[in-house]
């Protein structure tokens, strides 16, 4: 798919149909955040991939407005490294490029960054010194989607070179 295709049509999906999402397609999905450029090239993160039901779910109880984790066929938890200025910005990348990735494979996913942090860093053994950032939940869709959004036009949300500068796209 066009990779600007990719993005106009992908939808954040929080039904999955329980089909399983084939390992490279996995791959491609990780590799795509290993891929993510970040600041200053420091690839502050780590991923930690959940794949089995048990742990889908016991992510899912800690994720209070992400119960559809639960029904994930994977999850993944994005860390990022606190201690940089622009670790959450990174880890917006770097999410933003692993949905992509997988939208382009017809593969849907929700983000959520809500989430009892103790139980999920018990659970997971994550260590202190990561943020936990965000929990990617992903898998084939539910129904049928289109791709369409409902978004504001540019004359709406762009200036031309100052602030209430109109632009009309032309």
């Amino acid at each position: 798919m066009d990779a600007f295709e990719c993005i106009a049509s992908k939808l954040d999906i929080r039904e999955f149909s329980g089909g399983k999402v084939p390992d490279d397609i996995v791959v491609r999905v990780l590799e795509a955040a290993r891929s993510t450029g970040s600041g200053s090239n420091t690839q502050h993160w780590h991923f930690i991939l959940v794949r089995s039901t048990g742990d889908l779910s016991r992510l899912a109880e800690s994720c209070p407005y992400g119960p559809w984790v639960g029904e994930a066929d994977f999850a993944v938890i994005v860390l990022t490294a606190s201690r940089w200025s622009f670790h959450l910005f990174d880890a917006g990348r770097v999410v933003q490029d692993m949905q992509l990735a997988a939208w382009n494979q017809g593969v849907s996913s929700c983000l959520t960054t809500v989430f009892t942090e103790g139980s999920v860093r018990i659970e997971f053994n994550i260590p202190m010194e990561f943020s936990l950032s965000a929990v990617v939940g992903f898998g084939y869709p539910r129904r049928r989607v289109l791709g369409r959004k409902r978004r504001k036009s540019l004359s709406e949300i762009v200036s031309l070179e100052r602030y209430g500068n109109p632009f009309i796209p032309g």
